[in-house]
């Protein structure tokens, strides 16, 4: 994920990683509900176009959910990608099924559409997750918009990712609204997916989106109440301390001293349920210790950095 470019982001990331950024259900439901069914025909049509033969496409349903719960749906064998955009880095996670995955692949390659495809019941091949990619790029442009109601997805999409891959995959927890979409042929029917994080859904919906930090916090107290907003939250500060090998660590004895990295001081992290919030400075005020917030955590940051020594290290 990126940093937040201003303090009402920051703010609304925030509240989103503590208690889930969401909006009323109905709301949320009509806005998923209306941006599917004008997708649907525009889907239909491009894959139609892609494979040279008509598909059925259909809206199946529409509800509340999380993030993580976007592979909830397929099964043990699937596709998947994650795309991003400037109001968020996981803006659509789209997963198709193995059945839609086959009616896609037969259709595609010249199989007959009244006849049954066989079950895919192993990892895919590169072909079937080109063709998925295919999928998930049509069907992104279709929910994407165009105007001021569109999502500004980074097209095109991330190639499709699957097996061991797909399953592990870390998907950010949040509330998030789920379109749930129908591919059919009279013999075979799959779905896809479509999962979106609820403030990308209704960002813009009504027309009336502002970026200013007076309209981003009417619509935090309008969606939140105030026994949440009024909750109270442990924070806690943690300093990194070093990188040590395992050997190092198992070799460790009682009453060893254990030196700070050079710019531990200003690595602090401040973290309330688990989430870590900010990047600190450790310091003193007196006779008080005392962190100095730096700037919002950048979870997409911190993990390029873990990796920057060992890359280092192998070179």
């Amino acid at each position: 994920m990126t940093s937040p470019g201003s303090p009402a982001q920051a703010r609304s990331l925030i509240i989103e990683r503590l208690v889930g950024d969401s909006g009323e259900a109905d709301q949320v439901i009509d806005a998923g509900r209306a941006m599917a069914e004008r997708a649907v025909p525009l889907l239909q049509k491009g894959l139609s176009g892609e494979l040279g033969v008509p598909v059925i496409v259909d809206l199946r349903a529409v509800e509340v959910s999380r993030v993580p719960e976007a592979r909830s749906h397929a099964g043990d064998t699937f596709a998947m990608t994650v795309v991003g955009s400037p109001a968020s880095s996981d803006a659509m996670t789209l997963v198709i099924d193995a059945a839609a995955i086959a009616i896609m692949v037969s259709t595609l390659f010249g199989g007959d559409p009244d006849m049954p495809t066989s079950p895919i019941e192993r990892d895919l091949s590169p072909i079937e997750t080109d063709v998925s990619t295919m999928v998930f790029q049509e069907v992104a442009q279709a929910l994407n918009g165009s105007g001021r109601r569109s999502l500004d997805l980074r097209l095109p999409v991330p190639r499709a990712i699957s097996g061991v891959e797909a399953r592990h995959h870390v998907l950010r927890d949040g509330a998030a609204i789920c379109i749930v979409l129908g591919i059919s042929t009279p013999v075979d029917s799959g779905s896809i997916t479509v999962t979106m994080p609820q403030r990308v859904v209704l960002a813009g919906r009504d027309g009336t989106a502002s970026a200013s930090e007076d309209d981003h916090s009417t619509s935090w107290r309008a969606r939140f109440s105030e026994e949440v907003m009024r909750s109270t939250v442990a924070l806690e500060a943690t300093m990194p301390l070093a990188r040590l090998t395992l050997g190092d660590l198992a070799n460790l004895e009682v009453g060893q001293v254990i030196d700070f990295e050079e710019t531990a001081q200003s690595r602090a992290r401040l973290s309330a349920r688990g989430q870590t919030l900010f990047v600190c400075e450790f310091g003193k005020l007196g006779q008080n210790y005392t962190v100095r917030i730096r700037h919002p955590f950048d979870a997409g940051q911190d993990f390029i950095d873990g990796l920057m020594p060992a890359g280092a290290g192998r070179a």
